[in-house]
């Protein structure tokens, strides 16, 4: 819960009817800036709490620090609350399927009425046209919008490995809200802002639908790409670790070869420019491959980390943890998991006046503060007590 007022969207309240990673990514990011955001939870509690395998870290990572009020929505009583939270919001978020909210009362058109200053942001698989009707996840975005055909090898799409289309989706969704909000500044004036799946992945892919555009030839999948520098690529070392380097300029080409005695290299006109290292590629990353086979992983990082090229040992997740740059830097943060388990996840990678912004790292328990929401509304003690008792709340 936001109790941060320095922060930039403090003052801001925001509800939150989501499930899953895109609509939770919009408000994990607004609350980080100071809003307060209450998410709206079945009685009982989200069901993307108890998510196994590779959704089992959605809900610690999209929905820290936000209020969880727990309420029936096919109940008169409960949705009577949502309307009073919804009178009372400045942003509604909601990421559920087409029609869902309208059905319950709660689409934009049947609440703006009520609070003409509602910014009501949708967050769908696809934006009007079409397909607006299909059912969308992360992953058929990045199927049908050519991601995937971009990740993997030819023939053999692969979807990236995070939830990239939706944190991105939730990013452009925060985007529109923050405009919506300016502009409500100069008209008094709410709207509806909608973002989408697919078109988030149109607008990633965008790079090489206009590298067609530009040269008239169809990008190809990552891994057999062309690239524009002769040195950009993973290396293996004398420990069989693997770190990735890039040699992208001129002047750094000559730091590279100064810095590994490549005298000959350097002379070498084949290699003077980057045109003619791009062309001469096969000749050259085979000894750029023999040279670093030559350094164990450390002893090749400590040499490149004092050339400024750019490089990067290969990590897996988990060795974030221990980043001595995100610890040292203030990147992650203290969450208790509802195992009791302590750990530190990322916090938005944001610096304003000069410090990460953050609301703190609580993780809400189920319904934890539906009394107090409900108190906040105006509803007394005799009538919370009811709404809990029939079940509207919880």
């Amino acid at each position: 819960m936001s109790n941060t007022p320095d922060l930039p969207l403090a003052g801001i309240k925001v509800v939150e009817f989501t499930h899953m990673v895109m609509g939770p990514a919009v408000g994990a990011i607004l609350v980080e800036l100071g809003a307060e955001v209450i998410k709206v939870e079945p009685i009982g509690g989200d069901a993307t709490r108890n998510l196994p395998g590779s959704g089992a870290g959605y809900f610690a990572m999209y929905n820290r620090n936000k209020q969880s009020i727990c309420l029936d929505l096919k109940s008169p009583a409960g949705l009577g609350v949502a309307h009073r939270l919804a009178a009372a919001a400045d942003v509604i978020v909601e990421n559920f399927r087409g029609g869902a909210m309208e059905k319950l009362g709660l689409g934009y058109e049947q609440l703006a009425p009520l609070n003409p200053g509602l910014i009501y942001c949708s967050e769908k698989g696809f934006l009007a046209g079409p397909y607006e009707h299909r059912t969308a996840l992360d992953e058929v975005a990045q199927m049908m919008g050519g991601l995937a055909y971009m990740t993997g090898p030819p023939g053999r799409p692969l979807r990236a490995g995070s939830s990239v289309i939706d944190v991105t989706g939730g990013m452009f969704g925060v985007i529109g809200i923050l405009a919506a909000l300016q502009q409500r500044h100069r008209t008094g004036r709410g709207q509806k802002v909608s973002s989408a799946l697919f078109e988030t992945t149109a607008y990633l892919v965008g790079q090489h639908m206009a590298q067609f555009a530009v040269t008239g030839q169809a990008a190809r999948p990552m891994p057999v790409r062309i690239s524009a520098w002769a040195i950009y690529d993973v290396f293996e070392t004398a420990d069989d670790q693997q770190v990735f380097v890039g040699v992208v300029s001129d002047s750094l080409w000559r730091r590279f070869c100064q810095a590994f005695a490549l005298d000959d290299l350097a002379r070498d006109p084949q290699f003077a420019a980057n045109a003619d290292r791009v062309a001469a590629r096969e000749r050259l990353l085979p000894l750029v491959r023999d040279l670093f086979r030559s350094f164990r992983r450390d002893e090749l990082i400590e040499r490149l980390e004092r050339t400024g090229l750019p490089f990067a040992p290969i990590g897996r997740p988990e060795d974030l943890f221990d980043d001595p740059h995100l610890q040292a830097s203030g990147g992650l943060e203290e969450v208790t998991l509802p195992s009791g388990t302590a750990t530190r996840l990322p916090r938005l990678p944001l610096e304003m006046a000069g410090r990460r912004p953050s609301s703190g790292g609580h993780l809400p328990r189920v319904g934890e503060h539906t009394q107090a929401v409900l108190g906040s509304l105006g509803y007394g003690e005799t009538e919370i007590a009811g709404l809990l008792q029939e079940g509207a709340a919880g």
